[in-house]
């Protein structure tokens, strides 16, 4: 058998620059997708992709972090860090799924929330925030797929779901291993030994009841790999939003929240 991949080894797997985007999910999985633009306040986000598709018949709302595979993607997707507007905009089609009663999937890629002083001047912190706490409280089961990295606050803004699913070379984690040895030792080189410390990879958050589910990945995804995985994935999506049809609002609140008072 092959040797199991270190925590490391799976961080520079969900970095890669070849690993499929939440656009490339979409395109794999639903019949049919069309975007939807801006946060009602002036700005679309080039980091948060959105709007409706239909899988086999179902109508649901698709939301992803999404990044680019080159500079210039990178530049109009900021590396996959998300501004304000781009967790409003999110928010906002939540919300219009919850009127329409369509069911809510969010693809999660990104090191973490936009740092920047502007984003903190437009109220980034007040943004993930109120994230949280409307996606408490929605009427729709909600589902969260990490495919690459999720980091922090930038990725629960987008998780705050009945399930959470992980790719089987993702990471999910309060901050990066980078950040984590910074902090810890004071020395970001060790980043490596920071990643086992953390617990970030798939199995380990499994095993702490973090997330509900793997996909597996027979090989570190690639996008030319990707349809065999977004066929299985189909399938599974189906059978979540199958299984919350039977479901009134009050089931799917509840269950939503003794699922993270439980962790």
């Amino acid at each position: 058998m092959p040797a199991e991949l270190t925590a490391w080894e799976r961080v520079e797997i969900a970095r890669g620059i070849n690993r499929p985007t939440s656009l490339d999910f979409i395109s794999g999985i639903f019949n049919k997708f069309t975007e939807l633009h801006g946060d009602r306040q002036g700005k679309d986000d080039g980091a948060v992709i959105g709007g409706i598709a239909v899988i086999d018949g179902e109508y649901v709302t698709v939301i992803g972090l999404q990044k680019g595979r080159n500079l210039k993607e990178n530049a109009r997707r900021n590396y996959g860090m998300a501004n304000p507007s781009g967790y409003r905009k999110a928010l906002r089609l939540m919300k219009q799924a919850e009127k329409f009663n369509r069911p809510v999937i969010c693809f999660v890629d990104t090191p973490g929330a936009y740092p920047g002083i502007e984003a903190e001047e437009r109220g980034q912190g007040e943004a993930i925030a109120r994230n949280l706490f409307e996606m408490s409280g929605l009427k729709v089961p909600v589902l969260s797929i990490i495919i690459g990295e999720g980091g922090s606050g930038g990725a629960l803004a987008l998780a705050v779901a009945n399930e959470v699913w992980m790719m089987e070379n993702a990471i999910y984690s309060i901050l990066s291993p980078e950040g984590f040895a910074s902090i810890l030792w004071k020395d970001s080189r060790k980043a490596a030994e920071a990643a086992e410390v953390m617990k970030i990879t798939a199995k380990d958050l499994l095993e702490l009841r973090i997330i509900e589910r793997i996909i597996p990945e027979e090989e570190p995804l690639k996008l030319e790999s990707l349809c065999c995985v977004a066929d299985s994935l189909r399938t599974e999506i189906l059978s979540f939003i199958d299984s919350y049809k039977k479901k009134d609002t009050d089931e799917i609140t509840r269950q939503r929240y003794e699922r993270f008072r439980n962790m």
